[in-house]
């Protein structure tokens, strides 16, 4: 019974780590395709575009958060390591993430407009925060997937 519990769980962090490396990998999709698109204009199609990204990186961002490390620090993780990977990221995450919702208030367009002409400067400085987020998760997938 013990065997079967633990194989369980395993399934689940298994399920829970590939949906949240899926909705990682669809949202890096649609960083860089806004990331390629040289001036913005507020009514054409990079609008839709820039309004997907924004609901697709907080969806992304609210699902490491709550998923993950809810998970994690509601004591459902039994392994030191990756409690300890845990608690060593998650200060860092969680600045990224302050960062992620700057952005999306700042340029979800479902509730006003607003003007992108700093949206290249604006990205750049999110595609570098969400590497370092990348890199710190990507450690703690390694410590969830043992």
């Amino acid at each position: 019974m013990q065997n079967r519990s633990a194989e369980e769980r395993r399934t689940r962090t298994q399920e829970m780590v590939a949906n949240w490396l899926a909705e990682r990998q669809q949202m890096l999709v649609l960083y860089c395709k806004l990331a390629g698109i040289e001036s913005f204009d507020p009514d054409r199609p990079e609008k839709q575009l820039l309004r997907d990204f924004c609901q697709l990186l907080v969806d992304y961002v609210a699902f490491g958060h709550f998923e993950v490390y809810d998970r994690i620090t509601a004591g459902d993780e039994r392994r030191g390591e990756v409690i300890r990977v845990a608690r060593e990221a998650y200060p860092k995450i969680a600045r990224v993430t302050e960062e992620v919702v700057a952005f999306n208030d700042k340029y979800d367009l479902s509730d006003h407009q607003q003007p992108l002409g700093a949206l290249n400067d604006d990205l750049s400085r999110l595609g570098e925060a969400l590497a370092s987020r990348i890199e710190l998760e990507d450690r703690l997938v390694k410590a969830l997937m043992r």
